[in-house]
C-alpha cells in the first residue's frame, strides 16, 4: 500500500486502537491468570524441578498467544468483511478497492497482532524471574514465589491502566485486579486442598 493509502487509513485508526486496547488488557489479564493459575499449582504440589514448570508455562503462553491471534483475527476479519458488505449493499458498489476496503483487511490484523503478542508479553515477563534462577541470578524469594510476585505486579500494573483509561483512581483499580488474583490463588488452593 503506498504513502497516501495508508495516510487514508489514519480515521480508521481511533476505533481500532480503543479496540486493541481493550484487547491488549482483557488478554494480558488472561496472560498473568493463566500463569499465576499454573505457579500456583506447582507451589502447592509436590517438588516439580524447575524446567518442567517453566516448559508448562512457556507451553501455556505461546498457547495463549496463537489461541488470542488467530480467534482476533478470524472473528475481527468476519466482522469487518460483514461490516463492508452491508455498506457496499446500501451503496451498490465494490469497496474492495477503497480505504474503506483496505481497512477492513489491516485492522483485523493489528487488533490480532495485539491481542495475541498481549498474553504472550505478559506470560514471559511473569515467568521470567524462573529463567533468571536458572541462569544463576539471585532473587529476593525462591524462583516459584518469585514469579507469582511478577503475575501480582503485572495484575496490579493491568489494572492501573485500566483505572488510568476510565478515569478511576490508579490504586484502587489496581487493588481491584489484585483482589481477583487473590481470589483465584484461594479457589486454587481450596480445590488442591
Amino acid at each position: 500500500m503506498r504513502t497516501g493509502g495508508r495516510a487514508k487509513l489514519i480515521p480508521h485508526l481511533p476505533r481500532a486502537w480503543g479496540i486493541a486496547r481493550r484487547y491488549f488488557v482483557v488478554n494480558g489479564f488472561d496472560g498473568a491468570l493463566t500463569m499465576l493459575g499454573l505457579l500456583t499449582g506447582f507451589y502447592f504440589s509436590e517438588q516439580t524441578p524447575l524446567s518442567v514448570v517453566i516448559g508448562a508455562c512457556l507451553g501455556a503462553a505461546i498457547a495463549l498467544g496463537v489461541s488470542g491471534l488467530t480467534s482476533a483475527y478470524l472473528s475481527e476479519s468476519a466482522e469487518r468483511q460483514r461490516a463492508l458488505a452491508d455498506l457496499e449493499e446500501a451503496m451498490i458498489t465494490d469497496l474492495s478497492a477503497s480505504t474503506q476496503g483496505a481497512a477492513s483487511r489491516v485492522i483485523p490484523l493489528v487488533i490480532a497482532l495485539v491481542n495475541g503478542a498481549a498474553p504472550l508479553f505478559v506470560s514471559l515477563l511473569v515467568i521470567s524471574p524462573l529463567w533468571l534462577f536458572q541462569v544463576g541470578v539471585a532473587l529476593p524469594l525462591p524462583p516459584l514465589l518469585s514469579a507469582i510476585a511478577a503475575a501480582f505486579l503485572c495484575i496490579f500494573g493491568l489494572g492501573v491502566f485500566l483505572g488510568s483509561i476510565g478515569g478511576i483512581f490508579w490504586f484502587w483499580s489496581g487493588v481491584k485486579a489484585v483482589l481477583v488474583a487473590l481470589l483465584t490463588v484461594v479457589i486454587i488452593f481450596l480445590i488442591g486442598a
